[in-house]
């Protein structure tokens, strides 16, 4: 089966370095050449919490789209985002971009729209895939970012993970 490049989304308001971490260990345990952004701290959208630590995956998997979807609700699941009892989002993952798909899948929308929304998304993206033709509008996430005129505050945020520094001391030291 061929392998499809695909970009996730993960972020958390809770225990927020501990799901991050959760997530992307199962992550790493079915997608190949796995590769992180920076993680950014950002202010909720949408939902009334504490600030969320979010970052951008991407890698190759020859699960089908459904498939994935389903197993990143098991990590999510596995994380707590189900949970009764639970206060805010421990782990939420969502499935950006599969491939060059385009359009409806079974109410999974691709590109995900958030993509243009949400600085916490775009900027991760224009770090991990610069020169990546976002599919849906046919530009580069380098321009789409830079062209942008959302109303979000980031702050990269110092993060390992498995001894790696995710984020770059140059973006740590250029955005106090």
């Amino acid at each position: 089966m061929s392998l499809t490049q695909i970009f996730l989304g993960l972020g958390s308001n809770i225990e927020r370095e501990k799901h991050l971490r959760a997530g992307l260990e199962a992550l790493d345990g079915f997608l190949q050449q796995m590769t992180c952004s920076p993680v950014f701290e950002s202010q909720p959208v949408g939902i009334k919490s504490g600030p969320f630590f979010n970052l951008v995956v991407t890698g190759y998997t020859d699960l089908p789209l459904m498939e994935l979807d389903r197993r990143l609700k098991f990590i999510e699941a596995d994380n707590g985002r189900y949970a009764p009892e639970r206060r805010g989002l421990p782990l939420d993952i969502d499935v950006l971009l599969y491939g060059e798909q385009v359009g409806n899948f079974d109410g999974l929308i691709l590109p995900r729209a958030e993509i243009l929304k949400n600085a916490f998304v775009l900027w991760p993206l224009s770090l991990i895939a610069p020169e990546r033709l976002h599919p849906g509008v046919n530009k580069a996430f380098k321009d789409l970012w830079r062209d942008a005129q959302i109303d979000q505050v980031l702050a990269p945020v110092a993060f390992e993970w498995r001894g790696m520094s995710l984020t770059p001391e140059a973006l740590l030291s250029t955005h106090p």
